[in-house]
């Protein structure tokens, strides 16, 4: 097993579609507004840019309103990169339109054959595990097949609980460095993260859990001028990303990229 958690030399993205309009929400708070949110994913990318990793950034999929959340469709490990299950039926297929575009990058690219799913937005890989979330997306299907798949490169699978009403267990964390976790109250609280080093998030602010740390940078969601302080405090360097519309669609800042070194 190689671990490099969050220093990559690639990412991929995908521009949002005009029929973001009508991608999946838990609660209607409005409908998303495509010139902002383009506005938004361009400055995302930029960031990811700037830190030297070549980004590639795919058309829309007109097909598929969510699929400007391309973690979800994905898994990029160093060794290979593993197609995923998606749970909701209306974005099943997109994992399928993500691994051609894998295969420019890896030459072993594998699926998740079912009957289980998963989201990539379940999944946390950190130095020394892979820790994946129960959810209404993720299934224990799910996560068995993951398991035996990432077996072949050592990896250690923990199933771990995703919180009542939280979508993703991505949506309640995200890893800062190799001993550090971002994370709200609800989730470090079960015990899931004893080990690690961990970064709570400022009460009423727990939409920034949902951050990135992508080379030299931790990007996050604009808005939360607490919590930001909180990670400017530990040694970071901290970038804010407008995310007004993707948070409309449940959408987050490791929602929007797949993040990868190739293998050599």
């Amino acid at each position: 097993m190689t671990t490099r958690s969050y220093t990559f030399s690639h990412a991929i993205a995908r521009k949002p579609s005009i029929r973001i309009v009508d991608g999946l929400r838990a609660v209607d708070t409005g409908t998303p507004d495509l010139v902002q949110f383009q506005q938004d994913h361009d400055h995302y990318v930029s960031l990811l840019e700037s830190t030297g990793a070549a980004v590639t950034v795919l058309d829309p999929l007109d097909d598929y309103p969510d699929s400007v959340f391309v973690e979800d469709a994905a898994l990029c490990l160093p060794e290979a990169a593993i197609a995923m299950r998606p749970g909701a039926p209306s974005r099943v297929g997109e994992a399928a339109m993500m691994a051609p575009v894998l295969s420019r990058f890896y030459s072993d690219v594998v699926s998740i054959a079912g009957p289980g799913f998963i989201d990539g937005g379940d999944i946390l890989v950190t130095e020394r595990e892979i820790l994946v979330g129960r959810s209404a997306r993720t299934d224990a299907a799910g996560i068995a097949e993951l398991t035996q798949i990432t077996a072949h490169w050592g990896y250690q699978v923990r199933e771990v609980n995703t919180p009542a009403g939280v979508l993703h267990f991505k949506t309640d964390c995200s890893l800062m460095d190799e001993e550090t976790v971002l994370a709200t109250r609800r989730l470090s609280g079960t015990g899931c993260f004893d080990g690690y080093r961990v970064i709570n998030t400022a009460d009423g602010e727990e939409a920034a859990a949902n951050a990135i740390r992508f080379n030299g940078l931790v990007i996050m969601p604009a808005g939360f001028p607490h919590t930001a302080e909180k990670l400017s405090a530990a040694g970071y360097d901290v970038r804010q990303v407008g995310n007004t519309e993707a948070a409309k669609l449940d959408g987050g800042m490791s929602c929007l990229s797949l993040r990868f070194s190739p293998p050599d």
